[in-house]
C-alpha cells in the first residue's frame, strides 16, 4: 500500500511565495476602480467627440443616401426635377407673365441660381429637423455623440446639391453666360448654406424631441422662408436703408453671394452679407448651446 509522504517544508514555502507573486500584479475584485457615468454640469460643447466618431458619421450618412433612393422609380433624378419644375411655373408666371426683375440676367438662370443653394437648405434643415425622433433605436441603446445624427442628415443633401449643379452648367451654356472669378468662392458659399441649415436644424431636432407636433410646423417654416429669400425677385427690390436688416436672413446671403460669385451681380451689398454672417454664427452657438442642453435627456423622451 502506496502512503502519500507529504511534501518538504521548504518546498511548500517556495509554491506559497510563487503564488503570492504570480497574484501580486493582479487587482483585488474589492479594491478595483469603479468607473461613474453622469451628465455633465452646465453647457459643453465638446465638438472633438464628433471627429472621434467621424466613422459613425461616415456610415449614418451612407445608410441615410441609400435610404432614400432605394426603391425608387426616377433615383437620382429627383433632385433634377424638383428644382427643374419649380423653375418652370416661377420663369411662366413670374418671368413672362408677371415682368418680375432679374438684374439683367435671364430669368430662368436667375431663379435656378437661387434655387440650387435654396434646395440645399431647405432639404438639409427638414432632415435635421426630424433626425433624432427617427434614429430612436440608436439614442435609447448605446452611447456616442448625439450631434453626429443631425450633421450626418445635414450631409447627404450635399448630393442633390452636386447632381443639379449640372442643370446650373447647362443653363449658363444654353444662356452663353459665363462665370465670373468669383467662382472660387462658391464653395465657400455652399458650406455657409449648409451650417445654416444645421444651425436651424440643431434647435429644431432637440425641440422635436420634446414637442412632437414641431415637425408639423417646418413645412410652413420653409415656405415662409423661401418667399423671405431673394429667389424669384432680386434684393436690389428692398430698399437700401432696409438692406442690413434683410441681412438678418442668413440666406439672403447665400443667394445674393450665388448670383455675386457666378454672374458678378451687384445687388447683394456688403452689409447684408455681413449681417447674414454674423446672425448665421449667433444662430449656430444658441443651437449648440441648447442642443448640448436637452441631449441629457434624449433617451428618456424619444
Amino acid at each position: 500500500m502506496n502512503a502519500k509522504l507529504p511534501a518538504p517544508a521548504d518546498s511548500v514555502g517556495a509554491a506559497r511565495d510563487a503564488s503570492s507573486e504570480a497574484n501580486a500584479g493582479a487587482p483585488d475584485a474589492g479594491t478595483a476602480p469603479a468607473i461613474v457615468i453622469e451628465a455633465s454640469s452646465g453647457i459643453t460643447f465638446r465638438l472633438g467627440d464628433v471627429w472621434a466618431y467621424r466613422e459613425l458619421l461616415y456610415f449614418l450618412f451612407w445608410r441615410d443616401f441609400k435610404v432614400r433612393y432605394k426603391q425608387t422609380i426616377l433615383g437620382a433624378s429627383w433632385a433634377v426635377l424638383q428644382p427643374v419644375a419649380t423653375m418652370a411655373v416661377f420663369t411662366i408666371f413670374l418671368g413672362r407673365f408677371a415682368k418680375v426683375s432679374s438684374d439683367g440676367i435671364p430669368y430662368s438662370l436667375f431663379v435656378f441660381s437661387g434655387l440650387l443653394p435654396w434646395q440645399l437648405f431647405a432639404f438639409s434643415l427638414t432632415a435635421s429637423s426630424g433626425s433624432l425622433v427617427s434614429n430612436t433605436h440608436l439614442i435609447t441603446k448605446v452611447y456616442f455623440p448625439r450631434l453626429v445624427i443631425p450633421i450626418s442628415s445635414v450631409l447627404v443633401g450635399l448630393v442633390d446639391f452636386m447632381i443639379a449643379s449640372v442643370i446650373l452648367v447647362l443653363l449658363m451654356m444654353y444662356h452663353h453666360v459665363t462665370p465670373t472669378p468669383g467662382l472660387l468662392i462658391l464653395p465657400l458659399l455652399v458650406a455657409f448654406a449648409v451650417i445654416t441649415a444645421l444651425a436651424v436644424g440643431l434647435f429644431l431636432s432637440a425641440l422635436n424631441v420634446q414637442y412632437r407636433d414641431v415637425k408639423h410646423t417646418i413645412p410652413f417654416l420653409v415656405q415662409f422662408w423661401m418667399f423671405a429669400t431673394p429667389i424669384v425677385y432680386p434684393s436690389s427690390l428692398v430698399p437700401e436703408k432696409w438692406r442690413a436688416l434683410y441681412g438678418l436672413n442668413p440666406m439672403a446671403g447665400v443667394v445674393d453671394g450665388f448670383r455675386w460669385a457666378l454672374f458678378g451681380t451687384s445687388t447683394g451689398s456688403g452689409s447684408l452679407i455681413l449681417v447674414s454672417v454674423v446672425s448665421v454664427l449667433l444662430i449656430l452657438f444658441v443651437g449648440i448651446a441648447y442642443f448640448r442642453r436637452m441631449e441629457r435627456g434624449f433617451a428618456d423622451l424619444v
